[in-house]
């Protein structure tokens, strides 16, 4: 999903907000927090201590079992919560990491929803701190932050995915976001061959001794939108290099879990479809090989995308949950209602899938569409429908 129009209006007076916000060294404890040593805040006084010690039970290591995911154990789980998204701007717009706080409160303001998958989106060029963004928010102190903010999750019991959100590339092509600049400033339609096998190394290497910790290849492909042939469109989701109407070389999702495999993270790895992730028709078919057998099929929905109805679901969805499992990454609707939600949710809880709420910042509910109205956890009339859903499974 795309930051709101609503986001990019605010973005200067989010600076003013913010300007005092920076990321200081904190002694820690052992235990699933140890890394917690960096503290997003706007002021020491609002700081809070890193949990000493889990505050919940360790997040489950997620493997795929046939078309299930299942934990170290055997036993069948599933990927239930909301994204938290902020770590794919404020970073490269220059007032920030997160958008509004990554806490210890605010982790568990999302824990009492009965969440237990929280979806974080990055930014290649902050993660690689690549000269042109801030080094107050990029680089070790950005890889410090994010390190930190996955600690806390597993403290409160909640599986951490990191997912590429903006990537570098000047694309000019249909559904161009942002035309005039190749920095990581908005979504693209493809990963580059330049910097994203670089950026799943270097995450890969950081938490593959974590296998709680899931990794979410890349958010939206749209090449599909660059070229009238479906077929080409897929060949260059898997195979990347020069594709029809993409200004820049690709890497493809091979390379990417390639790369993500070469550094010898198991982790479990969501690959999602095409047409913003809404198209997994050929997924089967083009799926790119992993030799840990660790790849689950990611999709995102809304009510504004072409696959929005049972039909569809039945038609195109069905089959690749019959084989892989299947995590609904991002479902939300511009209604500031849960009518599309719940019928999303109706249909996969049907088949044992996962979802992820589209997100927990607070934005407006039409134009985030955004689940909250505050960081404590007041629903939107959007949010309400997520949330009583999740303590209803519970």
């Amino acid at each position: 999903m795309r930051a709101p129009p609503r986001l990019c209006a605010l973005l200067a007076a989010a600076a003013l907000v913010v300007a005092g916000t920076a990321f200081a060294p904190r002694s820690t404890a052992s235990g699933a927090a140890a890394d917690c040593a960096v503290e997003y805040r706007t002021t020491p006084s609002q700081a809070e201590e890193c949990p000493a010690e889990p505050l919940a039970a360790a997040p489950p290591e997620l493997k795929v079992s046939g078309n299930k995911l299942v934990d170290q154990n055997g036993t069948t789980r599933r990927m239930l919560g909301v994204n938290r998204s902020g770590g794919e701007f404020a970073c490269i717009q220059g007032y920030g990491i997160f958008d509004g706080p990554v806490d210890d409160a605010s982790v568990q303001a999302i824990a009492d929803w009965k969440v237990n998958t929280v979806r974080v989106p990055l930014n290649e060029e902050c993660w690689l701190g690549l000269p042109h963004v801030n080094p107050a928010y990029s680089g070790a102190t950005y890889i410090a932050a994010v390190r930190a903010f996955v600690s806390r999750l597993e403290a409160h019991g909640i599986t951490p995915v990191v997912e590429l959100h903006w990537s570098h590339g000047r694309y000019t092509g249909g559904d161009s976001h942002c035309p005039d600049t190749a920095y990581a400033t908005c979504q693209k339609p493809m990963p580059n061959a330049q910097y994203t096998p670089a950026f799943w190394s270097s995450v890969a290497d950081t938490f593959k001794n974590d296998r709680a910790v899931v990794f979410d290849l890349f958010n939206e492909p749209f090449p599909d939108r660059a070229t009238g042939d479906l077929t080409a469109a897929w060949r260059c989701w898997r195979d990347g290099g020069t594709c029809p109407g993409i200004d820049y070389p690709v890497a493809g999702m091979q390379t990417l879990l390639d790369s993500v495999r070469a550094t010898g993270a198991r982790n479990l790895v969501l690959v999602p479809g095409l047409a913003y992730a809404n198209d997994l028709r050929q997924w089967l078919t083009y799926r790119p090989s992993d030799p840990a057998g660790n790849t689950a099929a990611a999709w995102h929905t809304y009510n504004f995308n072409t696959c929005s109805n049972v039909s569809c679901w039945d038609e195109q969805l069905a089959p690749v949950l019959a084989q892989v499992p299947l995590v609904a990454g991002e479902i939300g609707e511009n209604t500031c209602a849960h009518g599309f939600i719940d019928q999303v949710m109706a249909w996969l809880d049907a088949r044992g899938a996962s979802y992820l709420g589209w997100t927990w910042n607070t934005w407006d509910c039409s134009s985030g569409p955004a689940l909250i109205s505050d960081y404590t956890g007041t629903p939107t009339s959007f949010g309400v429908g997520l949330r009583d859903h999740l303590k209803g499974l519970s």
